[in-house]
């Protein structure tokens, strides 16, 4: 039954609020009760998982190294054994990418390097993209491949960083590499808030970071135009630049919108779904006005690594139904370990706000004077440049008809991976036989082949 004075939720609804906040404040005081626990203790914890996991039969065997990083205890893993086939030198590649703490690390496992450049946006925020490159000799000197003349700009998802798209074990899974090897010049960028670029929360990214991160590779480049490739939030965030600046268009040949977002439909959970009917006023006293869950990367850190595996598995299905059968095992090792990174509370306040109204919509601030306006839609006619649709036919974060209603029709493409799941695009065992053929045949390139 409806209480009125209650608004849209039901009394059990109301009763799930209320275990969330429970469950939340439990996380709080778990983290931090887990941050004075000596280092005997977590350590101590750390065996009894891997004890769990080697007796219940999986595959895989760590084994624990501590060391002092000013003062912080981080948890490392080196290899020991393994029982699935996997090779010590492929087990040593994935500990390697499991232990790196930033995307150079992983980039230099490869023979590449990253060099990071600051981009100061029009608001006086400092963003941070970057560059890669060939690897250093002992004298410094980068060893370049002959470039083709192209600019290539990749941004990343919701709750993620750059180093998602270079995660997979084999070299020609990563498409940054590729892209580098057939001679494009691969720049990557990075949303603020997130691990590369500080801690400041805002609304602002589409306004400005897009922007003013292309204006800068294009200074630096020399050239006039570039093409752009997201993946989930990093498309939205070109749509949306990309309509409400029209200069944009003569500066972007096309975007190719891998696992695309516009607005979401599908998803599973009903805690989620009573999520979305809540005013952003008790998000914030849910999640805080500042980062999203960042003890996340906390427990990341001590936690063993297969089974903070199975907890991302088990919030993915729970969530929004997702398998992950596409994402071999020892490949989650690597990815999900550079699956998360920060961002600000009003990002995800925002994107509850389209799923809610299923429009594809700017932030809407009912905290303000002026929250009994409508929310304003983003222009979606203004885009006049080529966009090309990747998405997988399993991914409930995928409305791609709601999508080609919205985009351009004569100037938008689609392609579909049968069976793909939204992370399925970037991190699946296939992507360089489904995925990537789309995105090179969608730049020009002679060997690849585009599905319609």
């Amino acid at each position: 039954m409806y209480v009125p004075f209650l608004g849209r939720l039901l009394i059990i609804e109301w009763f799930l609020i209320l275990v969330s906040f429970w469950l939340s404040w439990l996380e709080y005081v778990s983290t931090t009760v887990t941050k004075l626990l000596p280092t005997l203790v977590l350590t101590l914890m750390t065996y009894t998982v891997r004890l769990f996991y080697k007796l219940s039969g999986q595959p895989i065997n760590f084994i624990t190294k501590k060391k002092e990083v000013l003062g912080d205890q981080d948890v490392a893993y080196r290899y020991v054994s393994a029982t699935d086939g996997v090779n010590e030198e492929q087990y040593k590649l994935m500990t390697g990418l499991l232990n790196s703490s930033n995307i150079q690390d992983m980039c230099r496992l490869f023979g590449y390097s990253v060099e990071n450049r600051i981009v100061k946006t029009n608001d006086g925020y400092l963003l941070t993209v970057q560059r890669l490159t060939g690897a250093r000799d002992s004298n410094g000197n980068i060893h370049e491949t002959p470039r083709n003349g192209k600019v290539v700009y990749m941004h990343h998802g919701l709750l993620m960083c750059s180093e998602i798209w270079v995660t997979m074990l084999d070299k020609q899974n990563n498409l940054p590499y590729v892209l580098y090897d057939l001679g494009y010049d691969v720049w990557f960028g990075n949303n603020r808030g997130n691990k590369s670029s500080g801690t400041f929360p805002s609304t602002n990214l589409r306004f400005f970071d897009i922007p003013d991160s292309i204006n800068y590779i294009l200074s630096e480049t020399g050239k006039l135009h570039l093409t752009y490739i997201g993946f989930s939030q990093g498309t939205a965030q070109a749509f949306a630049a990309v309509s409400v600046n029209l200069e944009l268009n003569q500066k972007i040949d096309k975007i190719i919108a891998i696992s695309p977002a516009t607005t979401p439909h599908g998803l599973y959970s009903k805690f989620l779904d009573i999520l979305l009917k809540l005013s952003p006023k008790m998000l914030f006293l849910l999640f805080s006005r500042k980062a999203l869950l960042p003890s996340v990367l906390f427990w990341g850190r001590i936690m063993y690594p297969p089974f903070f595996n199975t907890l991302i598995d088990v919030s993915n299905y729970l969530l929004f139904y997702w398998k992950s059968q596409n994402i071999d095992k020892i490949q989650k090792l690597c990815s999900y370990a550079h699956l998360y990174s920060t961002t600000s509370v009003k990002t995800v306040v925002h994107w509850f706000q389209i799923m809610l109204s299923k429009n594809f919509q700017m932030f809407h601030d009912v905290t303000s004077g002026m929250s009994s306006l409508n929310a304003i839609s983003y222009p979606l006619g203004n885009i006049s440049i080529p966009i090309h649709l990747i998405y997988g036919d399993s991914d409930s974060l995928v409305d791609i008809d709601v999508m080609r209603s919205q985009l351009p029709e004569k100037r938008t493409f689609t392609h579909k991976i049968r069976g793909h799941e939204h992370l399925d695009n970037i991190w699946g065992r296939d992507v360089s036989d489904r995925v990537f053929p789309l995105v090179l045949a969608a730049l020009g390139e002679p060997n690849g082949t585009l599905k319609h």
